[in-house]
């Protein structure tokens, strides 16, 4: 007698045979336009008084035309704005009026979601669309409880922004931007506060300037690079802080960091970035942790000693652009440049 199908192992051997498929793609076929200059665009304002078209963030999205094809500024009045975000559309750009003052909050555990899901997402601001940049304003996740899961923003976008902002969070994953196959991600002059994994990319991600701070003796960065060898996950002149016993990062499977020009605080802990589970973690192309000009307040440990050469390539500091960590695929700085020019 035939046996009946087995959907959990069908679902195991697709899974597989995926793994197994997807390094041996050419890195080409990840290749997409760059974002156009943004010149001729939309702009919606939102006030919290009345003052604007829009009392609601998430109002002005959506009323953002379906066909529109230019960029949508969304100029963000001064405010505390308590309500869950969902960007469902791309070239989203929300700016804020005042980085300090301009706040988007609202308290959302990712297992209090997972028990009664929204239609916005697990996080504070969800984005599900391609070319989307918050510049200049906050997002706290207010959940206020220390370790669990808690989205500041989360989504599965490519070509995500982040610029001159915070991003708050007391537990794991505040800034979470999983697309695992073709995710680049560009942020600056951020301040990032959380938990277990605090900035935990999965794809291409380059991050200048920003600030960490980790609230527990955890690991403040994670990076997924397993399905593409070329993902990396790039942080330069960036200062870590955090409690007493705070530890750098961690990583599950393949992955690829490199820090340069970082600084550590005093309390961070004498534990190298390594894999969680070095017997189970799936390690294909080695491990990948590439460090230059990196030190620690109070004295360098031997595990964060200039090793850039030893990457693939051998690349020099002055190498290490954004161009080169997205390997062509895509240029965020002239969409940077003009989003700076915005006022309000």
């Amino acid at each position: 007698m035939k046996k009946p199908v087995s959907y959990r192992n069908l679902s195991i051997l697709v899974t597989m045979l995926w793994l197994a498929w997807v390094p041996s793609l050419p890195a080409e076929s990840t290749t997409v336009q760059n974002a156009e200059v943004i010149q001729d665009h939309i702009t919606l304002h939102v006030a919290l008084d009345g003052s604007c078209p829009y009392r609601s963030i998430q109002n002005a999205i959506d009323a953002v035309p379906w066909k529109e094809t230019r960029w949508a500024v969304v100029l963000v009045h001064n405010g505390i704005y308590n309500e869950k975000i969902r960007i469902h559309k791309g070239r989203i750009i929300l700016k804020g009026e005042d980085r300090s003052k301009t706040r988007i909050e609202f308290p959302q555990l990712r297992t209090d979601f997972e028990k009664k899901p929204d239609k916005f997402g697990p996080g504070v601001v969800n984005i599900y669309a391609d070319e989307v940049v918050l510049d200049n304003l906050t997002v706290a996740n207010t959940a206020d409880v220390l370790g669990p899961h808690q989205f500041a923003v989360y989504g599965n976008g490519d070509r995500i922004i982040l610029t001159n902002s915070d991003f708050l969070g007391l537990g794991g994953d505040t800034v979470s931007l999983w697309e695992s196959l073709y995710g680049c991600y560009y942020h600056d002059n951020c301040f990032f506060k959380g938990a277990v994994d605090f900035v935990c990319p999965r794809g291409w991600c380059y991050i200048s300037n920003s600030t960490f701070y980790e609230v527990m003796s955890t690991a403040a960065v994670w990076h997924d690079g397993r399905c593409w060898k070329d993902y990396k996950f790039v942080i330069i002149n960036s200062t870590f802080d955090g409690v007493e016993g705070w530890k750098l990062g961690r990583h599950h499977q393949d992955a690829q960091f490199f820090l340069l020009g970082c600084t550590f605080s005093s309390t961070m802990a004498d534990v190298p970035i390594a894999p969680v589970d070095r017997q189970n973690a799936s390690i294909r192309w080695g491990q990948r942790v590439y460090f230059s000009g990196c030190h620690r307040t109070g004295g360098d440990f031997a595990w964060f000693k200039d090793n850039l050469p030893e990457a693939e390539g051998s690349p020099k500091p002055e190498q290490i652009t954004p161009a080169w960590t997205f390997g062509g695929r895509w240029d965020p700085l002239p969409v940077v440049r003009e989003v700076r020019k915005i006022r309000f």
